[in-house]
């Protein structure tokens, strides 16, 4: 559920259903908003779900699961993935160290089950685990006056440097955590933490207040990450293996063994992957599962397309054969196959650039 719903239908939101929880599809006019945030800032409620794990074992018992190396200092955060025996991706996840607890962000429709699993985990471990998601009001903020936005409102600090790493502050009379995000909308990029509470005020003086902000919708911010070449979980990541869709950003190979490591390092060993996440450019918007031709050979699916508001010409996002070897294909859209450019990501370079665009 949105902490700020009637502040979203003052702007005349529209919901939809993510994840179990109901956020802002988008205020009536996307197109509007994404050019916003293409061109100033713009923000928007994130809806992750919080996982909180504290405890003096903390660091230990969550590094060893996840496949990246968990910061031990506060202030510090990581983008990770936890994965299956198969090496598959069970959740992506950003973890950051708070004031003797780590906050672990995910999609809302995981927290509940990874809650569950790390708890009956902890043995004799001094490790607590629990669901947080409704004490926190997360907004992304986008754009390339994102800096200049948070530096409008916020009192106390700078804004953070390093991706991931985050500061304390106030804005107006509300604390809150700003962190600097990893940029998946290929732009300048924060999420500025606060307790649900205060949710509304910040909501309302991220838009309003200081340099003001476009508000935007989950719709407007897919397109975004697409247009960024950003796989998603939903849409890219969910149960494949992390080098098929390229998230080289989440892993430590050095690290100490976690849940699919011995998997993931197999394949990394042999030279590549069995598919490759590509940009196609076709002539028109395929759904997702459309079937990627090429000539009459099936080398691949669609992940989500969208008529991209930056382009203005239909945009996509497909696992497509590793060795696939050509610059066009064809691709299913609506009974018919329709020609599509393949093109390396990001379709769009903006103020910053993804820290998740697939390498191989």
């Amino acid at each position: 559920m949105t902490v700020v719903a009637d502040l979203h239908e003052a702007h005349g939101a529209t919901f939809t259903e993510r994840g179990g929880r109901r956020i802002v599809a988008h205020y009536g006019r996307p197109e509007r908003a994404h050019r916003a945030v293409r061109n100033v800032v713009g923000v928007v409620e994130m809806g992750y779900g919080v996982v909180e794990v504290t405890g003096d074992d903390r660091v230990d018992f969550v590094d060893n699961a996840v496949s990246n190396r968990v910061p031990d200092a506060d202030g510090e955060g990581v983008y990770a993935l936890l994965l299956d025996p198969q090496g598959g991706i069970e959740t992506d996840l950003h973890v950051y160290n708070a004031d003797g607890r780590l906050l672990c962000f995910v999609p809302p429709r995981r927290a509940d089950p990874l809650a569950d699993d790390w708890a009956g985990k902890t043995f004799i471990q001094d490790v607590d685990v629990r669901v947080a998601t409704d004490e926190f009001g997360v907004f992304g903020v986008h754009g390339p006056k994102a800096t200049e936005k948070i530096a409008s409102v916020l009192t106390g600090p700078g804004t953070p440097d390093d991706p991931l790493s985050f500061v304390r502050g106030t804005v107006g009379d509300w604390g809150v955590t700003v962190v600097r995000t990893d940029d998946p909308t290929g732009e300048e990029g924060y999420e500025v933490i606060c307790a649900a509470a205060d949710a509304a005020e910040v909501f309302d003086a991220l838009v309003n207040h200081g340099l003001n902000a476009a508000p935007f919708g989950r719709d407007t911010f897919g397109n975004l990450t697409l247009e960024a070449g950003t796989p998603l979980f939903e849409t890219e990541l969910e149960g494949n293996v992390p080098n098929v869709v390229g998230v080289r950003n989440a892993l430590d190979f050095e690290k100490g063994c976690y849940v699919g490591q011995e998997v993931v390092s197999k394949i990394e060993n042999r030279g590549r992957p069995s598919r490759r996440l590509v940009g196609l450019r076709p002539e028109a918007v395929p759904e997702s599962g459309a079937a990627v031709f090429d000539g009459d050979e099936s080398v691949g699916e669609v992940t989500r397309g969208t008529e991209s508001p930056t382009l203005e010409t239909p945009a996509a996002l497909a696992l497509v054969d590793y060795g696939l070897a050509v610059d066009a294909v064809t691709v299913r859209v609506d009974g018919d196959e329709v020609p599509a450019d393949v093109v390396e990501l990001p379709f769009v370079e903006g103020s910053g650039r993804s820290r998740r665009v697939p390498e191989y």
